[in-house]
């Protein structure tokens, strides 16, 4: 059995695959109060997150959590969703459960992406090692879009002196004012399949960044030629962070970009963050710095293909022919009928 998140769920949360995502659940079930109370009230508000999860219940009565899917929104229109995590509970066995392990992570899937309407398209990310977590997105339709290497920086509790910035570059935080800047910049450093994936406009960078981020701008030519911010609270402790530099500016790597980093986690904070496998003067920076390799992750993506509904257009068609066939006498007289007599038996 597949349903939303309920606050009874929690304490059934208790497998150790679940633990470290209950501060997320929390959070997603207080907030999923306001947010009711707003579209009650008819008031417009950013989409929460989807929370899902898989139960069985024995003959006795008693129910145990299979699985647990997290997926959110990227942008304000909902037409791309990320899963964020999809969990299987480490106790469940193929032999002690039925529906077994894999079925319920797939249903779990297939109901996210019925549940979220308005999607056209679908995000994941799984270990290039997870050959059963691979299986199963592609089993669902995802196909593979890039392949990105994860580093875990510890900042640690002191700071390293700023070093002067190539001139005229100036450091500024990620704002609205300045946000078409890093929106540019990351236009110009995706490719353009997974760009029409992510359909991500200017305010969505700000909303799901929340206002966390930096920016290196070129003043004399108006423009953002690198900027990080701020992604998501990561379930091992840190930030996952979002690097970019323009493509005609990878000079920058070194102390430039490591300041960018550093406005992230003034406290010393670990930093998560990715990069391409082909981009080996990146991941040669990422080593001097210091930071940890933490395995490859592949980025896969789905597009869906809905059918329109069309009840309006019907609607409009109906209404084009009745006052077509009021006018019809006008046109052409309509022919009297001959009376048919009745046939008595």
């Amino acid at each position: 059995m597949v349903e939303r998140l309920q606050g009874w769920h929690l304490p059934l949360l208790d497998d150790p695959a679940f633990l470290p995502l209950h501060p997320l659940l929390q959070r997603t079930l207080l907030l999923s109060v306001p947010r009711g109370v707003a579209s009650a009230l008819g008031r417009r508000q950013s989409m929460g997150s989807l929370v899902l999860v898989a139960r069985d219940t024995s003959p006795e009565g008693k129910s145990t959590i299979l699985g647990l899917l997290v997926a959110r929104p990227l942008n304000r229109r909902g037409s791309c969703w990320e899963v964020q995590h999809l969990c299987l509970a480490l106790a469940a066995t193929e032999r002690s459960f039925q529906p077994p392990r894999s079925h319920a992570a797939s249903c779990l899937l297939r109901e996210a992406i019925s549940q979220a309407s308005g999607a056209v398209s679908w995000i994941a990310s799984a270990s290039s090692l997870d050959h059963s977590r691979l299986a199963l997105l592609r089993e669902n339709g995802f196909q593979p879009q890039r392949t990105e290497r994860l580093w875990r920086w510890s900042i640690g509790a002191g700071t390293a002196p700023p070093q002067a910035l190539p001139a005229p570059l100036q450091l500024r935080p990620l704002q609205r004012r300045n946000a078409p800047l890093l929106w540019h910049l990351e236009q110009a450093t995706c490719p353009a399949p997974l760009r029409q994936v992510l359909d991500r406009r200017i305010e969505d960078l700000v909303e799901r960044s929340g206002g966390h981020g930096w920016l290196l701008i070129d003043p004399d030519r108006n423009q953002a030629v690198a900027g990080a911010r701020w992604i998501a609270d990561h379930p091992a402790g840190g930030h996952q962070v979002e690097l970019s530099v323009h493509p005609g500016w990878n000079h920058l790597l070194g102390g430039a970009t490591e300041q960018l980093l550093r406005r992230l986690a003034p406290k010393g904070d670990q930093l998560w963050l990715l990069s391409d496998t082909d981009d080996a003067e990146r991941q040669q920076w990422l080593e001097q710095l210091g930071a940890e390799e933490q395995g490859d992750v592949v980025l896969m993506a789905r597009s869906l293909w809905r059918r329109h509904d069309v009840p309006v257009v019907r609607g409009a068609a109906q209404r084009i022919s009745a006052v077509l066939e009021q006018l019809q006498p006008r046109l052409q007289p309509r022919r009297r009928s001959v009376p048919t007599p009745a046939l008595r038996p």
